[in-house]
């Protein structure tokens, strides 16, 4: 029997209120990971959070390559793939930029803020190479384009290296105390690790039950599968990277909640990259190179803009136009 409409759109609900309510606890755990390893709140913000955040839709899109039986769901991996980093370009942003105008919050004018953002704006830079790479990729044939895979799994290698080097910081970034031990000034390891783990877990969960509701809701609208997989899915993958940019922007800590974010993009922008050039042949429609587009435009105004160490939540929440833009395409000119 097929589920209804308002039933499907319950299960969203429910499972997107679990994955808010886990990254609740995931954050708080995390960022006590990170200190227990003294990698620095940044590293544990762009690597550390991003890495578990980005198990679900690199999951996701290892099955679909790997497993997928015909080339339309090989299709639906390269869709995620590409999808990814334009939701984190234009979604997530704007998602910080508007929790931080309804908590009436600003980003900080100090310089302390301003080299941050040019510290971010490699990212960017990182970020715009490795995608201009994954793109032109997308739009030639040759036999040997599986190898670059490994390339693609290298170049994260090294950005992991360079993150890991950060400095650690001050000790007024101190975490909350962890919520499996909140009358301990500092918890045992092997609590922030479990609480860590199990929140990793049910947002890992609770994002498969949202992806999956979406290919039923699809049909149900009449959305093709593979606009699905571009438009709707990869916003519920990347649900727990937004969703931790919200609660540390509500906690003022507007520089993990955009590390999260840089992070999650470069995770995005190769290992499922790799993926695809490994089990795919690894070429673009038309719909992949809009989304290309709109992600390039996105992500070069927040490199121009974090390179001059200037930001500002009306400019982050104008991200979410750029996928605007992106949907009305995709939909007027499938």
């Amino acid at each position: 029997m097929q589920p209804s409409l308002i039933s499907t759109l319950a299960i969203l609900l429910g499972s997107a209120v679990a994955i808010y309510l886990a990254c609740e606890y995931f954050v708080n755990g995390v960022e006590w990971v990170g200190r227990k390893l003294a990698v620095g709140q940044q590293a544990t913000a762009s690597i550390l959070a991003a890495i578990g955040t980005a198990l679900p839709e690199s999951v996701i899109t290892f099955i679909a390559v790997v497993f997928g039986d015909s080339p339309a769901q090989k299709n639906l991996g390269v869709g995620a793939a590409m999808g990814g980093p334009l939701v984190l370009a234009t979604i997530a942003y704007a998602v910080v930029g508007v929790t931080l105008i309804l908590n009436r919050q600003h980003l900080p004018a100090t310089s302390a803020i301003r080299q941050e953002f040019r510290r971010l704006s490699r990212d960017q830079g990182w970020f715009l190479a490795v995608f201009a790479a994954k793109v032109t990729l997308g739009v030639v044939v040759f036999a040997w384009k599986p190898l670059l895979g490994v390339a693609f799994l290298a170049v994260y290698a090294l950005y992991f290296r360079q993150e890991l080097r950060g400095e650690p910081q001050a000790a007024e970034d101190a975490p909350e105390p962890l919520k499996l031990a909140p009358h301990r000034s500092e918890p045992l390891a092997w609590q922030a690790y479990l609480q860590t783990l199990v929140a990793l877990a049910v947002i890992f969960g609770a994002s498969r039950l949202f992806v999956d509701q979406l290919d039923v809701l699809g049909p149900q609208l009449g959305i093709q599968p593979q606009l699905l997989a571009l438009l709707f899915s990869p916003i519920a993958t990347e649900l727990p990277e937004t969703m931790n940019a919200v609660i540390w922007v509500r906690q003022g800590k507007h520089r993990l909640a955009l590390a999260n974010i840089s992070g999650s993009m470069m995770i995005q922008a190769t290992v499922p990259t790799a993926l695809g050039l490994f089990f795919t042949p690894w070429l673009f429609d038309r719909s992949l190179l809009v989304a290309a587009g709109a992600t390039f435009a996105a992500i070069g105004v927040m490199f121009l803009y974090f390179r001059r160490g200037k930001a500002s939540r009306a400019l982050l929440a104008s991200m979410a136009l750029f996928y605007a833009a992106f949907a009305l395409v995709a939909l007027a000119w499938p």
